[in-house]
This record gives structure tokens, C-alpha cells and sequence, in this order.
């Protein structure tokens, strides 16, 4: 399916991975641990909010030179930038929610039209918005800000879903789930492939913390009680398998001309 190669003589490779069933359940254990290790991190090892975040965008930063310097997927390299970007998304809403006390309506509304934006002046540069040739630096570059305003529109309007409105999260996760699952059959059923997918990925950002809430939150909160800590080694370990069966088993080939 995510087959595109670079045109002869650029050097790189597709920069990104196949969507297969794999892909998302990547996904959406990343967007899980990015609900669950920012909580962990500035409550229960007692960093705080401030350091947390500088700590995460330091990382980060240094992962996206990284990510930019290679020329083909790594798989590592790649899962490790959504890890960080999923943290990075969800504390940007948070800041703006808890320490500037702007709406999740608001929050909600400048995430998407800033998604939006960033989807014009892609196709406008590039007259593509197709993840499977993802192969010079601008356009990884566009790709990348798409995922992080993702994330920030997913946390925001998760958030909004489950507190403000009221949803919760057992019935979170049903919504988003449910959601998702048509995305799905839309795309089965001949929608827009690029639509399809950046509608799922934004999904998968509000049902992983949904999801994250109701295994983290005390039982008395509706949740299963597990914690911040343990569930989000559970995520990490099962990432690090998935993504270590990935780099022994890479699937890009270069081979010439442009496949499609």
C-alpha cells in the first residue's frame, strides 16, 4: 500500500512506515503512553509540570534532528519522534488549559484550523498530501507538523469530549473507538484514502487517552485502577517489541522509478 519511492538519484527512501494494522496499534499505544507518561512523569516522579515539559521538548528536539538527518524509515528512530510528539501534543493543550485557563472549545477550534492550515500550504507547495512519498525535507517537514497539531486537536478535543461534555472515559473509549471504526469503513468502501487516514489519526489521539484515563484513574473515578507508572511500562515494553520485531524485519526496497 505505502509502496512511493524517491525519484532516481535523490538518495532517500520513503521516510515513513506502511499503514497496516501494526501502524495502529503503534499509534495508538504511543497516544496512550503520551496521556499516561506526562502524568507520571510531572506527578508521580515528582518532576513537575515545568520540567516535565522542557525535559520532553528537549528530547524531542533532539530526535527530530535525528529523524531529519536520516535518508530512509527507520522504524526506531520514527516511533521514537510519535512517543515524544504524543507527550509534547498532549502537554501543549494542557498548558494552554491548565496554566492559561483558555477553553477546550477554544483549544479545541485553533488546533484545527491550524491542522488545516498546515494542509494548504502543503498541498499549495507540494499538490500532494499523500503519506507514501514522503521524501524530501520539506515535505517531511509538513508531515511532521501535521502529527504534532494532531496530537495537540486530538488531546483538546478528547479532553472536551470526555470532560467538559461529560462523555467519561469507558464511554470515551466506545465514541472514538466507534468513530475510528468508520473511518475504517470508509476507506473500505472507496473514501478519500488521504482523508481517511489523517481523520483516523486524529481519532486514534482522543480514544489512546481515553483509554489511557480508564486503566489509569482509580476505580472510584471510573477507572480500573492501574496507575500511571504500570500502565504506561505495559505500553513502552509492548512498543519496544513491536518496533524491535520492525527494525529486524524492515520492508522498504529501493527500486527504480516511482512505484504506485
Amino acid at each position: 500500500m505505502n509502496t512511493a519511492l524517491a525519484p532516481a538519484g535523490s538518495g532517500w527512501l520513503n521516510k515513513v512506515p506502511e499503514v497496516t494494522l501494526a501502524f495502529w496499534i503503534l499509534k495508538i499505544m504511543s497516544t496512550t503512553v503520551g496521556e499516561t507518561a506526562a502524568d507520571y512523569l510531572a506527578v508521580g516522579a515528582g518532576l513537575g509540570q515545568m520540567t516535565t515539559r522542557l525535559l520532553m521538548l528537549a528530547l524531542l528536539g533532539a530526535a527530530m534532528v535525528l529523524q531529519m538527518r536520516l535518508r530512509r524509515y527507520v522504524p526506531w528512530a520514527y516511533w521514537l519522534n510519535v512517543l515524544l510528539m504524543s507527550i509534547v501534543g498532549t502537554q501543549i493543550t494542557d498548558f494552554l488549559t491548565d496554566s492559561l485557563g483558555i477553553s477546550l472549545y477554544v483549544s479545541t477550534a485553533v488546533f484545527a484550523t491550524l491542522l488545516g492550515l498546515v494542509f494548504i500550504v502543503w498541498y499549495a507547495a507540494e499538490r500532494s498530501l499523500s503519506i507514501h512519498e514522503i521524501f524530501t525535507p520539506r515535505r517531511e517537514q509538513f508531515y511532521w507538523a501535521a502529527i504534532l497539531c494532531a496530537f495537540a486537536l486530538g488531546t483538546a478535543s478528547g479532553d472536551l469530549a470526555t470532560e467538559a461534555l461529560g462523555l467519561g472515559f469507558m464511554r470515551g473509549v466506545m465514541a472514538f473507538g466507534s468513530l475510528l471504526a468508520l473511518s475504517y469503513a470508509a476507506w473500505r468502501m472507496g473514501g478519500n484514502a488521504v482523508l481517511t487516514f489523517w481523520i483516523g489519526y486524529i481519532l486514534t489521539r482522543p480514544f489512546g487517552a481515553a483509554l489511557g484515563d480508564w486503566l489509569t484513574q482509580d476505580k472510584a473515578a471510573g477507572g480500573l485502577g492501574m496507575g500511571t507508572m504500570w500502565t504506561s511500562l505495559l505500553f513502552i515494553t509492548s512498543i519496544t517489541i513491536l518496533v524491535a520485531w520492525a527494525q529486524m524485519n524492515p520492508t522498504r526496497k529501493l527500486a527504480a522509478g516511482s512505484a504506485r
